[in-house]
């Protein structure tokens, strides 16, 4: 990596039939579509776009990735090539080997499927086994209860909570509750996870 090289290069990831390929203005009406399945922009607790704000969502994603702070996905079924969500490396820090994942979110037909156990065992093998990531870490909203209880199994630890920490989409401010895994980690967190999605993808 020199100075000139971001520390996340466009890469396309696939597992199990779903695929996380670099997001692009031609997965607007893609991510649109799967917004409206649940209508997720009206839930306070996520950063969904509603559906006149998805390429302002693509170019806010697409400048910070330019700046090197974030690397955005869309999440697609191979078979279908239908666009599933986004999530995406973010808050990149090269000098420490750090990355976190978020800004995730699925259509609502999708979730709680074998879609983001596998999203997840991709990016985190990609940090920790490509970039050569010492840490990964991962933030929610204090009242995302699923989000938190999604991020504990797949092996993170909570760190703690940052009080008064963000605006949500309502003008409320959040307290954001922070987890991490470690390189040391990884190699059980892997087990696990490969475990858990053989149970799913097996029915």
């Amino acid at each position: 990596m020199t100075a000139a090289t971001p520390f996340v290069t466009p890469v396309t990831l696939r597992q199990h039939g779903v695929r996380l390929e670099p997001l692009a203005p031609s997965h607007e009406a893609g991510l649109r579509a799967a917004a409206a399945d649940g209508e997720l922009w009206k839930i306070r607790v996520t950063s969904v776009p509603e559906p006149q704000d998805t390429r302002a969502y693509i170019d806010t994603a697409l400048q910070m990735r330019a700046d090197g702070h974030r690397f955005a996905f869309a999440v697609v079924d191979e078979a279908s090539g239908t666009v599933l969500g986004s999530t995406s490396y973010h808050d990149i820090v090269p000098v420490i080997r750090r990355v976190e994942i978020g800004y995730t979110w699925y259509r609502q037909s999708v979730q709680r499927t074998h879609v983001n156990t596998t999203c997840k065992l991709l990016m985190m093998g990609h940090a920790f086994d490509t970039l050569g990531c010492a840490v990964v870490g991962w933030r929610t909203d204090n009242f995302n209860f699923a989000s938190q209880r999604a991020i504990e199994r797949l092996g993170a630890r909570r760190d703690g909570v940052i009080r008064h920490h963000a605006l949500r989409r309502d003008g409320t401010v959040r307290d954001t509750v922070m987890y991490s895994m470690t390189a040391g980690e990884w190699p059980e967190a892997k087990a696990q996870l490969l475990y858990l999605l053989k149970q799913r993808t097996q029915h």
